[in-house]
């Protein structure tokens, strides 16, 4: 069975899907606040990062939907939600894409989308650069988080990507989040859905997800997460648990 860190026992299956600096204990305090008898949260690590640091592939959105469809396989999970923080927001819309009928719920926190992201000149050099250099590693996370945190956070979001990611997994995991091109395949997906940004995120905050998310998604909700920027796991735990667990209960 694939490595993952589960937290609570309840009926209602929900796997969580980290982002591009993440890993399945990346999370913060946010899993303390989390109802451990409602839920079973499957906190999954992509191949590359955390748990599966030795493990190698080809570091694609269907990759990632299909090794977490072969963990809900193997735990006995037939219908299930999904939580997916940012580059986790295009790995769970290609999960949606690949068993619609098998997502109970979604839910994006400051999540990029099923479309590519558009990046000028600077933004390509800055994250395609990362990969091999800390300080634009750095450079990134203190500008999603609004250039207002404090350097020994900013630093220890970075440390944590680069001792829970191979280089090799978080170029490849660039490729696919600034690259994905699969909206016509979930466009109109009637599954209930909740986007989170941050109110400083200035990258995938309110007004990027209004364009990317809301237009295609009937039944898609959007909210603002107060105080927060890219990280609110870090940032608002008790705020991001509450908003999601406020959503997912049935």
């Amino acid at each position: 069975m694939i490595q993952h860190r589960v937290v609570g026992s309840g009926p209602h299956t929900v796997f969580v899907l980290h982002g591009w600096f993440g890993s399945a204990d990346g999370w913060g305090s946010f899993p303390d606040y989390l109802d451990r008898e409602r839920f079973t949260y499957v906190f999954t690590d992509n191949r590359g990062y955390g748990a599966r640091l030795d493990v190698a592939g080809e570091y694609s959105l269907d990759e990632v939907a299909g090794d977490v469809l072969s963990l809900a396989r193997d735990r006995g999970v037939e219908s299930f939600s999904l939580v997916g923080h940012s580059m986790g927001g295009a790995e769970v819309l290609r999960i949606l894409a690949k068993a619609p009928d098998r997502v109970r719920k979604l839910v994006g926190v400051t999540p990029v989308g099923a479309q590519p992201v558009p990046l000028d000149d600077a933004g390509t050099e800055l994250f395609f650069g990362a990969p091999d250099d800390r300080a634009k590693r750095y450079a990134i996370i203190d500008f999603t988080t609004g250039n207002r945190l404090t350097p020994t956070f900013v630093n220890a979001i970075v440390e944590h990507s680069l001792q829970n990611s191979t280089v090799a997994a978080f170029r490849g995991a660039l490729e696919a989040w600034v690259n994905p091109n699969f909206l016509a395949a979930v466009e109109g997906n009637q599954t209930p859905m909740l986007v989170l940004a941050g109110e400083h995120d200035p990258a995938l905050g309110l007004a990027t997800v209004s364009q990317t998310w809301a237009p295609y998604f009937p039944n898609c909700t959007v909210e603002v997460l107060a105080n927060a920027g890219h990280y609110p796991m870090f940032e608002t735990p008790v705020a991001l648990a509450s908003s999601i667990e406020n959503f997912l209960r049935d």
